[in-house]
């Protein structure tokens, strides 16, 4: 009989038996910035987050969107702290002649020191990441030594979803429905915020963002 890993097993079970938060943009005001979330930055620079009307949205609702221009601008969740559990979001790449990126962060400690997975419409691959000290690296693919994230198609224009299981040390990266590779790292072993990324000058919207701690 085949041996399955415990952090697969450890995986398997966040993603079926985790407590499930939504933030909401509904009733935010448009134009404005969104309510309950703390608006920064890695790095130098201008970000602009802001509640916007999109039709096309998933939800049909309203929309977070980063409009202005950072080394790395953030949105982390105010009143999150999780060490074991979820994070996912629908995006949309709008524009960005350097970058056209969004991604998720987990166990944020502060606006230098976090994990992030993103998915940019530029290069098309999803890559995750540590940022320690302000300092971005990317981190290798579980069975893979070297190479750069998992290239396949990030179309700008289009809504996609993210989502990132964290178990431990182990993180399992899952796009448009399907998982795509997984991660093992331990600098960021405790719990901490969660939250949104962009990257230099995309414009990038979000919706049906949620969050959960495993039970």
């Amino acid at each position: 009989m085949r041996r399955v890993p415990a952090a697969a097993v450890v995986l398997c079970m966040t993603e079926t038996s985790s407590i499930t938060d939504q933030a909401d943009f509904t009733n935010d005001v448009v134009g404005a910035a969104p309510k309950g979330w703390t608006a920064t930055m890695t790095g130098r620079g201008d970000p602009k987050w802001t509640i916007e009307k999109d039709d096309s949205a998933p939800s049909k609702s309203n929309v977070l969107k980063q409009s202005g221009k950072a080394i790395y601008p953030l949105a982390l969740k105010v009143g999150t702290s999780l060490r074991n559990g979820f994070v996912a979001v629908s995006f949309k790449a709008v524009s960005g002649s350097e970058d056209r990126a969004g991604g998720l962060i987990w166990r944020a400690k502060d606006a230098n020191n976090y994990y992030v997975v993103r998915a940019n419409a530029l290069e098309d691959n999803v890559v995750l990441y540590k940022t320690v000290n302000g300092v971005r690296s990317s981190l290798d693919i579980v069975g893979r030594k070297g190479g750069y994230g998992v290239n396949l198609p990030v179309p700008a224009g289009k809504w996609h979803r993210l989502r990132v299981d964290f178990a431990g040390s182990r993180f399992k990266v899952v796009f448009n429905g399907n998982p795509i590779f997984e991660v093992e790292d331990g600098i960021f072993s405790e719990a901490g915020q969660v939250g949104l990324w962009t990257k230099a000058d995309s414009v990038t919207v979000f919706d049906e963002f949620s969050y959960g701690a495993a039970r």
